[in-house]
């Protein structure tokens, strides 16, 4: 997992631009046959653009912006566009180590559409899912609020891809921890929904 051990954003040159950018603003475009460049997400999206013939399409570029959960504490989210065929997806994240960690959302929309009100919707949905925990911290350490957890399924470096680590409340969680956690509700029913990142719980 990438967390507050790695020292600085690791930078890559667009093959496109030539612009030095931040590795999780890069994408590897090509394919098997024709090999890949790695492109920044506006010479992407010009691609994607140029292929979907979105002639009007422009690449927005959102500041970062801070915003605060419910116990007070800030968080930075930083924004990424992509095309992708006749849509658009508007990710937010926070970075650690200069690598996407902790709370991530995304919005889908149209790209023909006003980006600007997408973004106030996709910050909407920020506002809300931080206006609430779904941990706590106790006397016996972290445990579940109430009977409702939502969060992310990541990979776990630690545990070579077996079992997920989890991503609640902007909080990496191992299974393990969240499996001592369950076994406050030893003999209850549970429902599990998976949904993708675009949707909202």
């Amino acid at each position: 997992m990438k967390s507050a051990g790695f020292p600085r954003i690791e930078k890559i040159r667009c093959d496109t631009c030539g612009q030095i950018t931040p590795s999780y603003d890069i994408v590897s475009y090509g394919s098997m046959e024709r090999g890949y460049r790695e492109l920044c997400s506006q010479c992407f999206n010009q691609e994607v653009a140029k292929l979907g013939g979105l002639d009007k399409f422009e690449h927005p570029k959102f500041e970062p912006i801070g915003l605060t959960d419910c116990t007070g504490q800030v968080h930075e989210f930083h924004f990424r566009t992509r095309l992708f065929g006749p849509r658009v997806a508007l990710d937010a994240f926070e970075l650690r180590g200069g690598h996407t960690s902790g709370y991530q959302f995304q919005i889908i929309g149209d790209p023909e559409d006003d980006l600007l009100a997408l973004l106030g919707r996709l910050i909407e949905k920020i506002r809300r899912a931080l206006s609430s925990k779904h941990l706590i911290d106790g006397d016996l350490g972290l445990h579940i609020a109430e009977q409702v957890v939502r969060g992310k399924v990541e990979w776990d470096e630690s545990e070579d891809g077996r079992v997920p680590l989890l991503i609640i409340d902007g909080r990496e969680i191992t299974w393990q921890d969240f499996g001592r956690m369950l076994m406050s509700f030893e003999g209850w029913q549970f429902k599990l929904n998976i949904a993708d990142k675009s949707e909202e719980l």
